[in-house]
């Protein structure tokens, strides 16, 4: 009974030291866990990041739209152009030879680019007479005419050929120059623009640049007769004169006419090497262009050295000459199309389509009746594409608007 009660005794106090031990644990872990939670609670939380607040008066961020390029204004010529019919266009590109009668009613009909007197168109008139004679023909155009003459002085002479509108015919540049060097020159052919400009004339089918040696030459005694780079000065110095003057010119005869027979009559071949071209006949015109000329005239002669088959005028490849060795971007014509250097090459309807293919912007003919139709038919069955009328329609109106022949329209 004594064991029984001590073993019971011992067991008490074992469950009472094991029973201590757990509270004791107990206690320690819930003091740890509430010194964490007071240690949490003294940490201050995270400061959060400040909202980013709008300016006043902002709009969302977006992406830009790209600013759209300026639309480029475009070109008076141009302007002009896109209100102009194809049988207006085809008008401009012809520089018609004045009929004997009723030359206002052809402007009014053709409407021409241009139109070209000889001396039957001056004869017997006074200066007032005459002026409101070309005046006439200005209000039939609904696009101001280049009106023009072969004025060159000497065997060549239009109006002054009329002594009512002058003392006497012009002389000739070589019995200018002979006599006054280039300032009497010069001073002849400012006094002679002053008279055309006061007739209504706004452009002279000069100067002649070619360089002839031979007495005996069809183009000799209508040249200068200097070497090439004298030649060249003079004729830099003329053009000068014009634009000074408000005078267009027409250089002629390109690529250069030498010692040639006469293309009036037939078909004439010129046999120089492209040497002697490049190192001589080119220098005046390349003058001429440096110094403002707005015209080029182109000859009928063939020029093997660069095309033996067509004539020059009819010729792309020394079209092409003209405007990329020489540099010249304005308006190149051919010579008069009924002449035989042209007529004796190919038939006369086909003539002003083969000029028009082979890079002429304007066409002098006599017969520009057949040849306007001729052109207009070769448009509407595609073998001249409108885009190449339309090239050459813009040097001619850029020409008139230069010379203030025309004005420029507003959009």
């Amino acid at each position: 009974m004594k064991n029984g009660g001590r073993l019971g005794a011992a067991l008490l106090a074992l469950c009472l030291l094991l029973c201590g031990c757990a509270c004791g644990a107990a206690q320690r872990e819930g003091a740890a866990s509430a010194a964490e939670a007071v240690g949490r609670a003294a940490r201050p939380a995270p400061t959060p990041a400040p909202a980013r607040e709008a300016a006043v008066g902002s709009v969302p961020r977006t992406t830009p739209e790209p600013t759209p390029a300026p639309t480029p204004t475009p070109a008076p010529e141009a302007l002009l152009l896109q209100n102009m019919t194809l049988e207006e266009k085809v008008g401009q590109m012809f520089f018609v030879r004045c009929p004997e009668t009723d030359g206002a009613a052809m402007v009014a009909q053709y409407q021409p680019g241009g139109i070209l007197l000889f001396s039957r168109d001056f004869e017997g008139l006074s200066r007032e007479q005459a002026a409101e004679t070309i005046a006439a023909y200005q209000r039939e155009a609904k696009i101001g005419l280049l009106v023009g003459v072969d004025e060159e002085g000497g065997d060549v002479v239009r109006a002054s050929d009329n002594p009512l509108l002058s003392e006497a015919p012009y002389r000739s540049m070589r019995a200018l120059y002979a006599e006054g060097g280039t300032a009497l020159l010069c001073a002849a052919e400012a006094e002679k623009c002053r008279m055309l400009r006061g007739l209504g004339v706004n452009v002279n089918f000069a100067p002649v640049c070619d360089i002839s040696d031979d007495p005996a030459a069809f183009m000799y005694a209508r040249s200068l007769g200097l070497p090439p780079a004298e030649t060249a000065a003079a004729i830099g110095e003329v053009v000068a004169t014009y634009e000074a003057e408000n005078v267009g010119t027409v250089l002629k005869h390109f690529p250069g006419y030498g010692n040639a027979a006469d293309s009036h009559a037939g078909v004439v071949y010129d046999d120089r090497d492209l040497a002697a071209f490049e190192g001589g006949a080119f220098l005046p015109f390349k003058a001429g262009i440096d110094a403002g000329a707005d015209c080029v005239l182109v000859t009928h002669n063939i020029v093997p050295c660069v095309d033996g088959e067509a004539p020059a005028s009819l010729s792309a490849a020394w079209h092409a000459v003209l405007r990329d060795t020489l540099g010249f971007a304005g308006v190149i014509i051919t010579d008069d199309l009924s002449m035989g250097g042209v007529t004796d090459y190919t038939d006369g309807a086909s003539a002003a389509v083969a000029a028009v293919l082979a890079g002429n912007d304007m066409l002098c003919c006599t017969d520009f009746e057949t040849q306007i139709s001729a052109v207009l038919r070769a448009v509407e069955d595609g073998t001249i594409s409108e885009a190449r009328i339309d090239e050459s329609v813009l040097r001619i109106l850029r020409w008139k608007l230069e010379r203030g022949i025309i004005a420029a329209q507003t959009e």
